[in-house]
Formats: C-alpha cells, structure tokens, sequence
C-alpha cells in the first residue's frame, strides 16, 4: 500500500471542518460535509471509479467492479463524513510525530491539553509508529477521516491493482453520523450489498460486533414566571426545579463517568431555557435493548419526586429510540464477522471482537438489515483537543480491507475450482 499517499489523504481530509451541528434544520447540518463529499467523488473518478456521485443529502456513493468473473458476493465500505460537536474542527492545524519514542505529547498551542501515557494506554504500542495530532485548540477528526482515508487508499490500491481477486465493492460516506442522522437518507437496496463495514473504530485489528442501544429523553420543565418584585409565593423558578431534578440522579453509578464494560447510564446531555421553562436532553444507554425502559422509568421517577416538591410546576418527557446494539442484527449473516476475522488470519493477524459503549452507522444499517460491524480506524481519543491517529495503524487498515475483499471472493472462487475438478 501506498503510505505517503494516505498520510497525504489523512492531512487533506482533516483540514475541512465539517463539523456537525446538533440544532440545524438541514441535512448535511454543516456546510463542509458538502466540500469534503465533492473532494472525495473528485479523487474516485480520479481511479477511474465512473459512478462515483454526491447525492441531494450529500451522501457519497461509488462502486469498486469486480476483477473476478463468478458472481462473488456485494460488500460495502462505509465511514463519515462529520466530526464531533463537542470540540470544534474548524482550523485543525495537524501535528506529526514521527518515529514516537514514548513519553507524554505535548501540544504546542495549548499548553494545558497533554496526552499523557497513564491516560492512553495505547501508546505504549505506538513506539516508532508516525502519529498525528493537533496543536491542541481543535479535535483531529480521525473520527471518521481516517476511516474515510483508509477506504479510499484501499479503493485506491484495488483500482491500481486488478490482479487482486474480488467482487463488487460499495463505498458509501455518510453525513451527521456525530449527531445520530448518518444513515437517515440511506437507501439500502441501493447499497446492494450482503454485507457492510464501518471503518470507524479504535486502534487496530478490532471488530466491533456489539453496541450500545440507545434512545434520547427530552424532558421540559415549566415553572411559573412573574416579575421578581412581586413573585413572593407566587414564582416557580424552572431553573431551581431543573437542579433539583438533575440532584436526584446518582454520580456514583448509571453516569457514564461511573460505569465502564457492560454498564448502562443515563446521561443529561444539554440544558437550555430560564425561569419560565427549562428542556433537558438526556441519552440512555445499555448494551440490553430491554432495559432502556428501566432507565426511562428511573427519569420519571425522578421528575415526580421533583414535582412533590414543587407542585406548582409542570414536566413533559419523550423518549425516541435512536438506534439498536448491533448484534442483535448480525447473527442475520454471520459471514460478516467470521470474514472479517479470516482476512485478518491471511495477513498473519488475529482480530479481538470488541464491543462499543456507543453506536455506530453500523448500528442502525444492521438494524435496517444490512449487517454491519465496524473495524479499527487507527484512531484514539477522539471528541477532543486530544485525540491522535497511528499512521501505522491506518496502514494496517488499508491491509486488512484489501484482504477482506478477497476474502468474500474466495468463497466462489474457491467452489468455482472445486466444480471444475
């Protein structure tokens, strides 16, 4: 694979701030999700791949052709094309180390935001690797551009090299994946694969087979305004109703700050309003789909026992689900996973199925009925001024796509020759 060219993708692709934003009414919700989709349907045509297209949403989508002639199986590769609204990605100036000796990483432009090794275990494994990070006053955005670099590098290389045997390939970059919309304008026949790949994972080698299911609670609560001067008995501050609600759930287990491995939470997320009317937004999480009802009863409860107290006031609450754990879906087509961890056996590696306490566009494509676990990204940190990327990492990646679409070829190939003997 072609290493400085995919440093050179990585670079490019950070560059363009595409952050998402929580509060737009459209679809991508930010402007550079449109530039970065246009870059990328440039550089595929570039390969010589002619049905690569932006669509209305902005959504990418392009097909790798098959270099066998037995019908071989449709797979997809999928990453997006947003950053985290938590930490902007507007102006991210890239910091490259290479050959990393060890130690803590500083960040030149913020003297406050360090990578330390006792909070990132993983560097310890990134000695001599080339990372990449910022000057400390943005995210890098390796999630997901260094799954979108990957996928294009190894797109790149199979177009490069049509003596590799494989069949159809779908490509398809999403937008506002980072706020829960990525696969909102996804057509799945469309995609036409039997299989899918998100690239948006963490270090190396790991296959995401299980997620978070999730839904959002809004909650709103009204007090009772009136004018300070004369509101003796007759205010009903919805702010201090807001902290006695908020007060009522625990900070030493259900917060995400409390729980780790298979541990749910509830989260408050975001608060807005004043004296009148306040709205919460709360994400509930468990790896059990069935017990995302007992984290919205523990929201109820709570919000009356608040009202006990302040019985002038008022609440609404709405749940929406927002997607499912993936392998609730994935037992559909088990080739999926056991491919994955065979293209990695070709390439002398073995894969660690590992579980995300999150979600993925994989989460809601399998629940739609393409199954679709998520593989490693090179990627660490991530949301934050501290995030980094491993160059090497990212190569391993490419690798392991490019024997991943052998891998579903092999199959027909294989009866192919057995039939003719």
């Amino acid at each position: 694979m072609n290493r400085r060219r995919l440093f050179q993708r990585f670079l490019r692709y950070v560059k363009i701030d595409t952050t998402a934003r929580v509060d737009a009414k459209t679809y991508p919700s930010s402007p550079g999700q449109l530039k970065l989709g246009r870059l990328l349907v440039r550089e595929l045509k570039a390969m010589g791949i002619e049905d690569a297209q932006q669509d209305n949403f902005g959504i990418v989508m392009a097909t790798v052709p098959a270099t066998v002639a037995v019908p071989a199986p449709t797979i997809a590769f999928c990453a997006h094309l947003d950053t985290s609204p938590e930490t902007t990605g507007k102006d991210v100036k890239p910091q490259v180390i290479r050959n990393y000796r060890g130690g803590d990483i500083e960040l030149l432009a913020n003297p406050r935001q360090v990578i330390c090794v006792g909070e990132n275990p993983e560097l310890e494994k990134a000695i001599g690797h080339t990372l990449i990070t910022t000057d400390g006053t943005t995210l890098l955005g390796a999630d997901d551009k260094a799954g979108l670099a990957i996928i294009m590098e190894a797109t790149a290389w199979l177009m490069e090299h049509r003596e590799i045997a494989h069949g159809p390939i779908r490509l398809c970059f999403t937008c506002d994946e980072e706020v829960g919309r990525g696969v909102e304008h996804i057509d799945i026949d469309k995609i036409g694969a039997v299989a899918c790949y998100t690239v948006d994972g963490h270090g190396s080698d790991e296959i995401d087979v299980e997620t978070f299911s999730a839904e959002t609670a809004e909650i709103t609560l009204r007090g009772v305004n009136i004018h300070p001067s004369i509101a003796k008995g007759r205010m009903t501050n919805a702010l201090r109703v807001a902290a006695d609600f908020l007060s009522r759930f625990p900070r030493n287990r259900l917060a995400p700050e409390a729980t780790d491995g298979r541990e749910g939470f509830i989260h408050p997320l975001e608060i807005s309003g004043g004296v009148g009317e306040v709205k919460i937004r709360f994400l509930l999480r468990d790896f059990e789909t069935a017990r995302l009802g007992d984290l919205a009863q523990v929201l109820r409860q709570a919000a009356d026992a608040t009202l006990q107290e302040f019985p002038e006031a008022g609440v609404d609450m709405g749940v929406t689900r927002t997607y499912l754990n993936m392998a609730d879906g994935l037992v559909r087509e088990p080739r999926a996973v056991s491919y994955a961890e065979n293209a990695l056996t070709r390439l002398g590696r073995t894969a660690r199925k590992t579980i995300v306490r999150g979600g993925t566009d994989g989460s809601r494509l399998t629940e739609l009925g393409l199954p679709t676990p998520n593989l490693s990204s090179g990627a660490h940190s991530i949301h934050s001024p501290q995030e980094w990327a491993s160059l090497d990492e990212m190569m391993l990646s490419v690798e392991w796509l490019v024997s991943l679409a052998e891998t579903w070829a092999a199959e027909k190939l294989d009866a192919q020759s057995a039939g003719n003997r």
